[in-house]
């Protein structure tokens, strides 16, 4: 028996990209939305209705990824334009930039941490930055086409990247090595990430397929073949139980990880559904598309679990906790083999309830589980947790929160948001100040030439 689904509903949509959305993500705070665009520009959307959203003028090129830092007090940019840029949301304008890549910058990525930035790049590498000072740190060279995306792990020590070679590659961070490959696609891979337990990867590829590996064995746990056209992107729900996907079909489709197969078909998007991602906290989802339109969805399905899931790992202070600890409240450990039913793929039919569906609205339910099984033992897929919350303690019985105080945790969240404005600002300073520098040194050897000049024109007292 599983707890009552709802269906996820359309809350909001923005408009105001004049081309194709190429990214999308939430900030921490849930108040502001980011989004990167085929028109060169970085748009953050408040949330708040009646506030205006901010349009960020300074690539040139078109901007390919966008990302929230951990805080939420800086954007990342990657841009055709073969840069990377950092921006302060609050401070209008105002950007760092600097020279990534001999070729389009495809995707960024902050580190858990958030003093890391990994970028990739149509050069056919992956570079890793300090996002203080944008100091250049290392480069992942064994690709041999573009590499469309690369990430961190959660817990910051492996970097996954996905390319036009029709590989995956994990990384080791401080060995710099590649430790595996996945050669399993038969198309370009489009993008990568780590499920929030960091044991497994997902990805999505033009062979219209979503693939899901263990990056311990090297097993594919999961093969959904859901999309009629390619799949441009993906993002795991926080609880590691759902994954959403976008694609070329003009759908998002939701999968339970747990179940292995199709649970939603969303239809809201006119023309390809090119990017999707859940809110930090998994409440919401945004998806953005060719059609121009940024699209805000309220998640509403399996609500009672996946917050009860949140609470756990806060409590445990990490994801791996959260593994650890998660048999205590009838759950399947992350680590544990799988002892649920065989899970299946869905096939390439859509499943669907037979509702008429609308544009911006879910009106496509799986509602019977599909008949062709996964290329690979998909039962054994971590999740933090599986939905069976009769097992679950009573909401009034549970244990109280433990942690940093909420006075002491604010206060902290005030300093480290002060501390990246402050970083931010040095990092101004000092370009501007190195302009400076510069404009400086040329006006002294200007000077010392033209000494030079005068001492030539200069005979000097006769002899």
């Amino acid at each position: 028996m599983t707890s009552a689904l709802e269906d996820p509903t359309l809350e909001r949509h923005f408009k105001g990209h004049r081309d194709t959305i190429t990214s999308v993500d939430f900030n921490s705070n849930m108040k502001q939305i980011a989004t990167g665009s085929m028109d060169s520009c970085l748009m953050i959307w408040n949330t708040k209705p009646q506030m205006r959203a901010y349009r960020f003028v300074g690539h040139k090129g078109a901007v390919m990824s966008v990302q929230f830092s951990p805080s939420g007090h800086l954007v990342a940019s990657a841009s055709r334009d073969k840069t990377v840029r950092l921006w302060v949301p609050c401070m209008k304008g105002e950007s760092t930039v600097f020279r990534a890549h001999t070729g389009t910058v495809r995707s960024v990525n902050f580190s858990t941490d958030g003093q890391s930035l990994v970028t990739a790049s149509d050069d056919k590498t992956v570079k890793v930055w300090t996002v203080h000072r944008q100091k250049f740190l290392f480069s992942l060279n064994l690709h041999i086409n573009w590499v469309r995306c690369a990430k961190f792990s959660p817990d910051g020590r492996l970097i996954v990247s996905a390319s036009d070679d029709k590989t995956v590659k994990i990384w080791d961070k401080t060995s710099r090595e590649c430790i595996h490959s996945f050669y399993e696609h038969g198309g370009h891979v489009t993008y990568v990430d780590f499920h929030p337990s960091g044991t497994c990867i997902a990805a999505a590829s033009t062979d219209n397929t979503v693939k899901v590996w263990d990056i311990r064995t090297h097993k594919l746990l999961q093969h959904y073949q859901v999309h009629s056209a390619v799949v441009n992107g993906l993002s795991f729900h926080p609880s590691g139980n759902y994954l959403i996907t976008a694609s070329n079909d003009s759908t998002l489709k939701i999968l339970d990880l747990v179940e292995g197969r199709l649970l939603y078909t969303l239809h809201g998007h006119q023309g390809p559904a090119t990017c999707v991602a859940f809110s930090r906290t998994g409440d919401y989802f945004a998806s953005g598309g060719s059609d121009e339109q940024v699209m805000v969805w309220k998640t509403n399905f399996d609500v009672e679990d996946y917050g009860e899931v949140l609470r756990l790992q806060q409590r445990s202070g990490s994801v791996e906790g959260a593994a650890l600890n998660g048999d205590s409240y009838g759950k399947t450990s992350l680590h544990s083999s799988a002892t649920q039913q065989p899970n299946q793929a869905a096939d390439a039919a859509e499943l669907s309830d037979g509702r008429g569906s609308r544009p911006g609205r879910s009106r496509s339910r799986s509602l019977s589980r599909p008949s062709q099984p996964s290329r690979g033992p998909s039962a054994g897929l971590p999740s933090s947790a599986q939905r069976h919350p009769q097992q679950g303690p009573e909401p009034d019985r549970q244990p109280p929160e433990q942690g940093v105080p909420p006075a002491l945790a604010s206060t902290l969240e005030h300093i480290v948001s002060q501390l990246d404005v402050l970083t931010q600002t040095v990092a101004i300073l000092e370009q501007r100040l190195t302009l400076t520098e510069d404009k400086l040194k040329e006006c002294i050897d200007n000077q010392h030439k033209i000494g030079l000049q005068l001492q030539h024109r200069d005979p000097g007292p006769c002899s």
